[in-house]
């Protein structure tokens, strides 16, 4: 075939499994590989019951006994089966899962599928039980109800992932994030098909694991907030149970303040050091002394200790933001690049990077840092971590490095979800080849908690990540952001009843702001306005420490308001085809926040915490009442109504437009851009005769 007729075809079946998914109310999230709908339905009742064979093992069983509770829950059957066992084989079970074998829980094992719906069977079928896990949880995405009760569609899926590494990221040091939150996330991170766990434990403002043979390191460097090696435990057997790797990050040489209060011997500068609390850049930035024999036993000793709780192969050791000023400024490390020929600072972190190499590869562990690592010299087994943009992910898989892209995927920068969902890891521009494609093993959403806390993770991280696992999994060409937001809003309820806090949190928190009065008026406002994006927060002047309350509207507002998108939605609709209809829902919702403000002003006057918002909340009615006047004119002038006098005057049309610029400043550390630029459209429209 031609390559426009191959990617005719492609363009096809992506537009075709948009349609399809849309037309039949399929919500699976990440979108299959294949997937075909079949005619007829299979109604449940309380007789429905599973049955597993071939080479299962505990692992499948207890995955199929969650998923049967689910199910129940959702459909209130009271099912009969209790927990899945060997014993649970009989043939003429509704539900059967066959498997070829037990997976290893490693990079690159085998994730396939088959699911197979008729309007009497369920068959499921894979190579291991991690596809087995995978099919269970398409099947949850598939239920449906009718006036005749709960059903699963008939379809025939056939599934396996694009990419073999799909992580998050959790930053458990700046704000501490406790065991039962990593839970519930790896719950949700099961639930969407990602496989890998990544915990950040290490950094300037905390050591949050147990060390026994150094304990110090966390009695000194955590305040008393770390995860024990209890806890450690359960989460990785959590995780892997669930069939996701773990992997722990401890950062150096940089971003290592916590280390030195204990051990301030290894620090490449003789002062008194603290774990540091604030979030700014600092420095000279405490650094390890790669020049001191005596830290290389320590580190292997530690990493001997750390690979008894991590059986992943791979461990991170950070090695970003290193400019090595303590480096610079120490006469003894100046000798010792003179003497080894380290022309400068990052040839003595290359220095650094593979002594820790040969230590990780005497405990069978391989090295991964973020991309800074990448410099001559470093072996080719090293998995690369790209963050500062994609030119390093490029540059890492032409040079054959594996490697893993988080730039474009960090959550707690607090952009849309459409912005993560087209985050692709390669475009054809990078004239990639096959082969060098294959260098690109994945990626990984990133939470860092500089501004989040335990109580505010689950609404950054989530139901956004949802959509980088779309990203990770599905085919490259899946990108109907329409559908995906659709499907979307049913994952962010479906993660909700798996325990994840980014609603109740939500509601939770605008109570405490309103201080005992009626939450709706500040819910009307919080609903339509966003967090400032990216670092626009921390630009503010304000510093932040590891005690500052994260408790403000800033902190309760989603990173996304659906409210916000499906006014410009309909706002789109009515430039592109004015109606009185369209017309009418635009006034009502404007009319919303116009007469909201005053009712907002009066709680405000007993709840001071949320003083900061009411210029917002000023210019949202002041906006308000401009796009309602604009709708008028346009329904107006389609019905050939506006008087000559009456149209839009240039010098009418620049007040309005200096008037939006004004409100874009910010405020309170919330915007309604989305809004305002929505608003624009009406103001352009109202121009155009």
């Amino acid at each position: 075939m031609s390559k426009i007729k191959i990617l005719s075809l492609a363009f096809f079946l992506v537009l075709n499994s948009s349609m399809l998914l849309a037309q039949n109310s399929l919500d699976m999230m990440p979108v299959p590989k294949q997937f075909s709908i079949k005619e007829g339905k299979l109604y449940l009742n309380k007789d429905f019951r599973l049955a597993i064979g071939g080479n299962p093992n505990e692992r499948l069983y207890a995955a199929a006994t969650r998923f049967l509770r689910r199910l129940d829950e959702q459909t209130i059957q009271w099912f009969t089966q209790d927990q899945i066992s060997k014993k649970d084989n009989d043939k003429e079970a509704i539900l059967q899962i066959v498997v070829e074998r037990p997976a290893e829980i490693h990079l690159g094992e085998d994730e396939s599928y088959t699911l197979e719906i008729s309007s009497s069977k369920i068959k499921i079928t894979a190579k291991t039980d991690l596809g087995a896990m995978y099919a269970l949880e398409t099947l949850l995405q598939l239920l449906k109800a009718d006036e005749k009760g709960f059903y699963f569609p008939s379809i025939i899926v056939n599934d396996a992932p694009r990419f073999p590494w799909r992580g998050l990221m959790i930053d458990v040091v700046r704000h501490f994030i406790p065991y039962e939150v990593i839970i519930r996330n790896i719950d949700a991170m099961a639930a969407v098909k990602m496989n890998v766990l990544h915990l950040h434990l290490t950094d300037d403002q905390g050591f949050r694991i147990e060390s026994k043979l150094f304990p110090k390191l966390h009695e000194m460097g955590s305040n008393g907030k770390y995860l024990s090696q209890a806890q450690i435990k359960d989460i990785v057997k959590y995780a892997t149970d669930r069939g996701i790797r773990v992997v722990p990050e401890f950062d150096m040489p940089g971003h290592t303040s916590s280390w030195f209060p204990a051990y301030p011997e290894f620090a490449s500068a003789s002062q008194k050091y603290q774990i540091e609390t604030k979030y700014s850049h600092f420095e000279p930035a405490p650094t390890m002394d790669p020049t001191n024999e005596k830290l290389y036993p320590f580190i292997d000793a530690f990493i001997a200790e750390m690979v008894t709780l991590f059986p992943d192969a791979y461990i991170h050791i950070g090695g970003d933001e290193n400019k090595g000023l303590q480096w610079t400024a120490n006469a003894n490390i100046e000798a010792f690049k003179k003497q080894h020929n380290l022309t400068d600072n990052m040839a003595l972190q290359t220095y650094f990077n593979g002594r820790i190499q040969r230590i990780l590869t005497k405990y069978k562990k391989k090295m991964m840092g973020w991309d800074e690592i990448l410099e001559p010299g470093i072996s080719k087994d090293i998995m690369i971590h790209s963050w500062r943009g994609k030119n390093s992910l490029t540059e890492a898989a032409k040079k054959g490095y594996p490697v893993i892209i988080s730039h474009g995927f960090y959550v707690d920068l607090l952009s849309s979800a459409k912005d993560y969902y087209l985050n692709e890891p390669f475009a054809e521009s990078d004239d990639l080849t096959l082969d060098q494609q294959k260098n690109i093993y994945g990626g990984e959403a990133a939470i860092w908690t500089e501004v989040a806390t335990a109580e505010t993770i689950d609404s950054r991280t989530w139901p956004n990540t949802a959509a980088i696992a779309e990203r990770l999994w599905s085919p490259r060409d899946v990108r109907d952001v329409k559908d995906m937001y659709r499907r979307l809003e049913k994952q962010s309820d479906r993660l909700e009843f798996l325990g994840i806090a980014h609603h109740k949190n939500y509601e939770s928190m605008l109570k405490r702001l309103s201080n005992g009065a009626d939450i709706l008026p500040l819910k009307t406002f919080v609903d339509a306005v966003e967090p400032m994006k990216e670092l626009s927060r921390r630009k503010q002047g304000i510093t932040y420490y590891t005690y500052t309350p994260l408790t403000m509207v800033f902190d309760a507002a989603k990173p996304e308001s659906k409210v916000a998108r499906e006014f410009n939605s309909l706002i789109e609709d009515f430039v592109h085809k004015p109606t009185k209809e369209l017309g009418d829902q635009i006034k009502n919702q404007y009319n919303i926040w116009a007469q909201n403000h005053d009712k907002l002003k009066e709680t405000i006057k007993i709840a001071p915490a949320i003083r900061e918002i009411e210029p917002v909340s000023e210019n949202l009615m002041k906006l308000s009442e401009i796009g309602l006047n604009l709708v008028d004119q346009i329904l107006l002038r389609q019905k050939g109504k506006l008087k000559r006098k009456e149209r839009m005057s240039f010098d009418k049309y620049d007040e309005i437009q200096d008037t939006f610029r004004a409100m874009i400043k910010p405020r309170g550390n919330v915007e309604f851009i989305v809004i305002i630029n929505a608003t624009k459209k009406l103001l352009e429209e109202t121009m155009n005769d």
